[in-house]
């Protein structure tokens, strides 16, 4: 039974506008939870403000994502259900292994610290800001092709070019770069404390299509939680990609996420 007006909290990842989450907020909204979508910081009130303005977003890494989210948790009078897509599901997880959250759920969230293994696909995403270390301090946009590899390759194209003219913008390359070093770095921002555990339930997703946080890293992820007594589950998702919250699809995922909330009582 959902309390009534139960904050949701929603933490877009890189590349896209809180916008995109719009459909979410609805459903959740309906479901009788009370759901917001705050922007990175930086962001701007729309994709096409964002894109206009994209040096207002370079420079931020994961700590500031981390504070500018815990900042908006502050405000709510009690503590939220928080789900994150893919950089937003690390983010998520550091706020639940903070206490900051009631639950959380990583959406095929970006690998944490600790996560040794990255498929072919996920490093050919990242290095779309990798493969210039100057990217550290920009803004970095992707192209209509690097979208239909990164997020948009188990639908069609005509609905992945969509998808990146309505919702994607510039982001900063800073959090891959800390994530890309998080194993060789003690105070990794990437860092999350999966040995809590007294924290709420934690849900992963994986696609099995992803390319840019294929499934192999959520299981991996999973791994990572081996020392905590708390809830920590995984859902699979066999025929979708990186687009899976935002494409036609997306229904199929929040019924899972809404059905295993209902399953703890969230």
């Amino acid at each position: 039974m959902v309390a009534q007006g139960t904050p949701v909290v929603f933490v877009h990842g890189l590349w896209l506008h809180s916008d995109s989450w719009g459909a979410w907020v609805d459903l959740f909204r309906e479901k009788g939870y009370a759901p917001s979508a705050p922007p990175w910081p930086g962001d701007s009130a729309t994709p096409e403000e964002t894109r206009k303005n994209a040096s207002l977003v370079a420079g931020y890494g994961i700590d500031d994502v981390v504070a500018h989210y815990s900042q908006a948790i502050g405000e709510l009078d009690t503590k939220p259900i928080v789900i994150g897509h893919s950089f937003g599901g690390l983010i998520a997880q550091r706020l639940l292994g903070q206490d900051l959250a009631a639950a959380a759920v990583g959406i095929d969230p970006a690998p944490i610290k600790g996560v040794l293994y990255l498929p072919p696909s996920a490093l050919r995403v990242a290095s779309v800001a990798l493969r210039n270390p100057a990217n550290r301090h920009r803004a970095v946009s992707l192209t209509e092709e690097q979208f239909r590899y990164g997020f948009g390759n188990a639908i069609s194209e005509e609905e992945s070019n969509e998808l990146y003219h309505r919702w994607t913008i510039p982001s900063p390359g800073k959090p891959l770069f800390e994530a890309a070093i998080a194993n060789f770095s003690p105070g990794s921002p990437a860092t999350v404390d999966t040995k809590n555990a007294t924290r709420g339930p934690l849900l992963l997703t994986a696609g099995g299509e992803d390319h840019t946080v294929p499934a192999a890293i959520t299981r991996l992820t999973l791994k990572q939680y081996r020392k905590s007594t708390a809830v920590t589950e995984v859902r699979e998702f066999p025929d979708k990609g990186h687009s899976l919250a935002l494409d036609g699809g997306w229904r199929e995922v929040a019924d899972s996420v809404l059905a295993w909330l209902e399953e703890r009582s969230l």
